[in-house]
């Protein structure tokens, strides 16, 4: 009960700034009636009571089911057994993520069906399984993880010239949905289970983090592939995004009760499915110990529940209000402000974000704090929110245009900056891509998008989650970086 009071005190104090924001900006251009403000204050409860449940069940059931799996895979030291496990875990994690349910959601919502939630959730579930097989085999046999990602980079950047824009946008979009607020903290575990049985301790540190990134890359891969099976779709400059206006406050909730029990247990079944087999194949799980962790798996089942409800039937509504009011009113510099704070505050309240920051500073000893890795964090989101209001806001300007140098930067930053570093980096692109980022920013820019009028809400509505994944990659090896200076002149070396 303590670690639920302190997740949900936590929860709260996060989602705090970002009802002042909806609050301020409503003050100043915006005007929500009081069912709509009703609506997302309870939303917002059902979002930190949800994510208090859930992630009280990743601590206590997940993250060492991540942990165990990782060690046992790790003790059997046969290549196939490592690549199937890494096919299977990797599928199932994905499948349930949240943060990729609601995107892919949102994919079929904007593209009217024609990419279907299933077909989004199937095809990237495929591409992040088969490249944690991959950073599985990166830790056993050793490999760089820069090497890798050069690889990976390079694969996409061949596969991004023939693409639609589209697909360009949900691809990477899709890298980031996909690494939230489940599949961070059992992929973090994994990897830790894995590179821990090491007898080289700067081996272990490093390989503890780079999995994360590597599946990412996968999603990216696997939505680029799709794309020249379906690369002549075209679509509507504006849509209907289900903005229906109404005076009642309770209805709505009830109606997406419904499709949040079918998503959650649909989304949980795999995972539960993983924790049986490991009863059934003898793998030593005391008694109280299993008890725990099936009253996770009750936490985390309830938590996404409430979430899903929560997001979908008062929370991301307002979000879309805002963005196409602003955008329609032609309010350019409240819409890129907006974005900023926007942006600054969710990746504080990002669940994903905090459990990476804790692991950065458990496995630095102390000596780089989570609040140092914060601040650049939040700076660079905020940046990339801003960047995504002024990309639709300018005609002509796509998002190649910034992801291309972007990642150039990042990739050649990788030989000048500690190789932990690297990892950190790459791996928090994909954690500040959560169910926040996911859900409210997400429907913001897509309600920008498909009311400002040189935007097409199709191409311009997606690419927001992609930005955000950028821009902690660049900050953090910059970090890195003054970390490496600043610890040479006391005669640390670095690799």
């Amino acid at each position: 009960m303590t670690l639920l009071m302190a997740k949900f005190k936590e929860n709260t104090f996060a989602m705090i700034p970002i009802i002042l924001t909806v609050f301020l900006v409503e003050l100043i251009a915006v005007d929500l009636s009081l069912s709509q403000w009703m609506r997302f204050l309870l939303g917002s409860i059902f979002i930190i009571i949800g994510l208090s449940l859930f992630l009280v069940g990743v601590d206590i059931a997940i993250t060492p089911l991540g942990g165990l799996t990782g060690a046992q895979i790790a003790k059997t030291n046969r290549l196939m057994i490592v690549i199937v496990a890494g096919l299977i875990l990797g599928f199932v994690i994905s499948i349930a993520e949240p943060g990729l349910l609601v995107f892919s959601q949102q994919v079929n919502l904007v593209t009217q069906g024609t990419l279907s939630s299933p077909l989004i959730l199937i095809v990237v579930s495929i591409g992040l399984a088969l490249f944690v097989s991959l950073g599985f085999m990166r830790i056993i046999f050793n490999i760089p993880l820069y090497k890798i990602l050069i690889v990976i980079y390079l694969i996409i950047g061949v596969l991004a010239i023939g693409t639609s824009e589209l697909f360009f946008a949900i691809s990477f979009d899709a890298s980031g949905a996909t690494t939230g607020i489940l599949a961070v903290p059992f992929l973090l575990a994994l990897s830790l289970g894995i590179s821990r049985l090491k007898k080289d301790h700067k081996s272990s540190e490093k390989d503890a983090f780079g999995l994360v990134a590597i599946a990412s890359g996968g999603a990216v891969i696997s939505l680029l592939i799709l794309g020249y099976f379906m690369n002549d779709l075209s679509f509507a400059d504006t849509i209907d995004l289900g903005i229906v206006p109404s005076n009642n406050v309770i209805l709505p909730f009830i109606h997406q009760s419904s499709s949040a029990i079918k998503d959650t247990l649909l989304s949980f079944s795999p995972l539960f499915g993983i924790f049986i087999l490991m009863q059934v194949f003898g793998i030593s799980i005391n008694r109280k110990q299993r008890f725990r962790m099936m009253k996770g798996f009750v936490y985390t089942i309830l938590g996404l529940f409430m979430f899903l409800v929560g997001v979908n039937a008062g929370f991301m509504e307002v979000g879309q209000v805002i963005g196409s009011v602003l955008a329609e009113d032609n309010h350019v510099f409240i819409l890129v402000i907006t974005g900023f704070f926007l942006g600054l505050f969710t990746i504080i309240a990002e669940p994903a974000v905090s459990v990476l920051t804790h692991q950065i500073e458990e496995m630095t000893s102390g000596y780089v704090k989570r609040k140092l890795v914060l601040i650049p964090l939040s700076l660079g989101v905020g940046l990339a929110i801003s960047l995504s209001m002024v990309r639709i806001i300018t005609p002509g300007l796509q998002l190649w245009h910034i992801l291309l140098p972007g990642y150039l930067l990042s990739l050649l930053m990788m030989f000048f900056v500690p190789k932990l570093f690297v990892g950190i980096a790459f791996d928090a692109g994909g954690v500040a891509t959560g169910p926040l980022t996911a859900t409210f920013v997400l429907a913001f820019v897509q309600g920008a998008a498909n009311a400002y009028e040189s935007a097409n809400v199709v191409i311009d509505g997606f690419g927001m989650i992609a930005l955000v994944a950028l821009t902690p990659i660049i900050t953090l090896q910059i970090l890195g970086f003054f970390y490496k200076i600043k610890t040479r002149k006391v005669g640390v070396k670095h690799e």
